[in-house]
């Protein structure tokens, strides 16, 4: 199945040479996940912003050895020390780290040093909600602009203790299994590359309005801070890019590829002047001409 998405869906130009990788993407296959809760009421996050701790009386007691909000210290604190197996085991994701190979556990490893690397050497907890065996731990983060706000962490009671995580993405992750973290690195990496090239498409759009109406090429858009150095290799976004320009250079093309299909990636893209395509084409390039039905 091919899927398109029109260049004027893309963010704005001045947004093209940024590429410091946010925490909220880094975060998405793993910590996202676990610190994304449901949408919460309002007077809830009211109380957040106080910093109040609101436990119905029947929790109360049960929750003074090991509380929800320990649990996620010391969550963070193993994924800090990149004690990857045992940060994991405290939460709805240990299904899925507990029964990879150690070739499938070393080839994760760079995603969760990456995911360990965004870990703030203090966790700063604002607050904890209780209701019955699940619980809402509120921790104060930085977002991209530098403000603190505070992030909700899900976490359920499972056999007498708190683990980070919520009910329906547990259930997501048990049927999974250990292709889970797999799964979940490859959607991340499918909405980056779409990101991706419709920032080139826009860093094009700046070069050609600087340079008499020409566009430029990887190296030639890296130069001139439009796009991030690392579409040069595959590390970050698990996939290979290319752009091609014409001989008179009015026009242009881009492609990306996985590196490793099945593993970092299975959708193949196509982005010209009229918009992006994808398609699981099994790992090669998709055809410059849509496929035929």
């Amino acid at each position: 199945m091919i899927s398109i998405l029109r260049i004027s869906d893309a963010q704005t130009p001045k947004e093209c040479g940024r590429r410091a990788v946010p925490v909220s993407r880094l975060l998405n296959f793993a910590l996202a996940l676990i610190a994304t809760a449901a949408s919460l009421p309002v007077a809830r996050t009211m109380a957040v912003a106080q910093g109040s701790v609101t436990q119905s009386p029947a929790t109360a007691a049960a929750s003074q050895a090991g509380s929800p909000s320990d649990a996620v210290r010391e969550f963070y604190r193993l994924m800090r020390e990149r004690k990857f197996r045992e940060a994991f085991s405290l939460s709805i994701y240990q299904p899925a780290i507990e029964t990879l190979k150690p070739a499938e556990f070393d080839d994760l490893r760079p995603d969760f040093e990456r995911l360990a690397a965004a870990v703030p050497e203090k966790v700063d907890i604002r607050g904890e909600q209780i209701s019955g065996e699940a619980a809402t731990v509120f921790v104060r983060v930085k977002d991209g602009e530098n403000k603190e706000q505070a992030e909700p962490v899900a976490l359920i009671r499972l056999n007498g203790k708190w683990i980070v995580g919520d009910k329906e993405n547990q259930a997501i992750v048990k049927k999974a299994g250990n292709e889970f973290f797999f799964n979940a690195r490859i959607d991340t990496h499918h909405n980056d590359v779409q990101d991706l090239l419709l920032r080139i498409s826009l860093a094009q759009l700046v070069y050609s309005q600087q340079h008499a109406g020409k566009f430029g090429d990887m190296p030639a858009l890296i130069l001139a801070g439009l796009i991030p150095k690392d579409l040069e290799g595959t590390e970050t976004t698990g996939y290979r890019f290319r752009i091609t320009v014409s001989a008179d250079g009015k026009s242009w093309t881009a492609s990306a590829e996985p590196a490793q299909y099945g593993r970092t990636g299975r959708l193949s893209f196509f982005i010209d002047q009229s918009g992006v395509r994808n398609g699981d084409v099994a790992g090669k390039p998709l055809p410059a001409t849509p496929l035929k039905k």
